[in-house]
């Protein structure tokens, strides 16, 4: 994984638009999905973009009973492995954030996989406060080796 997802809560303006691309880039032919990132609105063009954090020691993956939540070594993501799936719910519970949905169809888990490291609500993100951008090496102390 070379690059990283940022959320900048500052710059959120609550439009809404990265639910909306996120909705249609996993949904089905002619219907959108449910959204893996919701706006939590404080007011007028004020909102907080809440989506899963990718926990290195995540407790929905390690909560399910058919481990169907494994990590992505592309893309550094928890994605969720369809067929292994028994929509028991245990994951969407053990998430201590909230960041995991129940989809309206089949009551499977839903979260955020970054879309196989190209988020889809990136691009419409008029304010930028949704950016994948490069990892920087951290700087190495002087007198260091």
């Amino acid at each position: 994984m070379d690059r990283i997802y940022r959320v900048t809560v500052e710059r959120c303006i609550a439009c809404g638009k990265c639910e909306l691309a996120c909705a249609f880039a996993h949904g089905h032919p002619g219907a959108p999905g449910v959204p893996r990132i919701h706006v939590r609105r404080l007011g007028p063009e004020r909102g907080i973009p809440l989506t899963c954090f990718q926990c290195p020691d995540a407790a929905c993956a390690a909560v399910c009973p058919t481990a169907a939540l494994v990590r992505s070594e592309e893309t550094g993501a928890i994605v969720l492995l369809d067929g292994h799936c028994i929509r028991c719910g245990l994951c969407v519970g053990a998430c201590p954030f909230g960041n995991m949905v129940r989809d309206g169809l089949g009551h499977q888990a839903a979260k955020c996989d970054l879309c196989g490291g190209e988020p889809a609500c990136v691009p419409f993100c008029p304010t930028q406060a949704l950016e994948i951008l490069p990892i920087q090496p951290a700087p190495v102390a002087a007198g260091a080796r």
